[in-house]
């Protein structure tokens, strides 16, 4: 696992960075499977010595760029310090859903095999988020949670793929109910 960037010498979040914006970039004109190391590190222009001392590949890569726009996103709505209540639900299933609408566009000929490592990286989120909601529950909370993660993670997933989208809000007004009938009964 990688610390945190707030633990990292300034050089060393400089050069991921530089890294992480290369890769990103490269995500938008090029398909994942294309995208080589070599691509990267040419990009960011750093060595691959340099590259190897962040990520031990592009998968690791993926899965950190991943990890840390999606965290951004959660943060940006302040869910990483909420409880369980229907209006952080919402919340949540709109984050995920704009996320992976925004993730579509943005990226060049999204591919199975991109797709399902943005799936499991952002399931682990939604279901680490979920399980501290529902933390000060008096039962066991892995199913219902498991559930939900998967519910938020495929409403999400259809709507990011629509041709022709509904709008948001009203999807997830739609859709909320679908999720939060799992996880009421296991609320704090």
């Amino acid at each position: 696992m990688l610390p945190t960037d707030e633990k990292l010498d300034p050089r060393v979040k400089r050069t991921r960075s530089l890294i992480l914006a290369s890769f990103e970039s490269l995500l938008a004109e090029k398909n994942f499977e294309s995208i080589s190391v070599q691509d990267v590190t040419d990009n960011a222009q750093v060595n691959r010595a340099t590259f190897y001392a962040h990520f031990s590949d592009k998968y690791a890569l993926l899965d950190h760029s991943i990890n840390k726009m999606f965290m951004q996103e959660i943060e940006k709505r302040t869910l990483n310090v909420c409880s369980y209540s229907a209006d952080n639900l919402r919340s949540l299933i709109l984050a995920v859903c704009e996320f992976l609408s925004r993730l579509h566009t943005s990226c060049a000929q999204p591919h199975h095999q991109f797709e399902s490592l943005v799936e499991s990286t952002i399931k682990k989120q939604i279901f680490d988020l979920l399980s501290y909601w529902l933390r000060k529950s008096k039962v066991p909370t892995d199913l219902p949670a498991t559930v939900a993660t998967w519910a938020i993670y495929g409403l999400a997933s259809h709507y990011s793929h629509l041709k022709k989208r509904p709008a948001l809000e009203k999807f997830v007004d739609e859709a909320f109910p679908l999720v939060a009938v799992n996880l009421e009964q296991f609320a704090p």
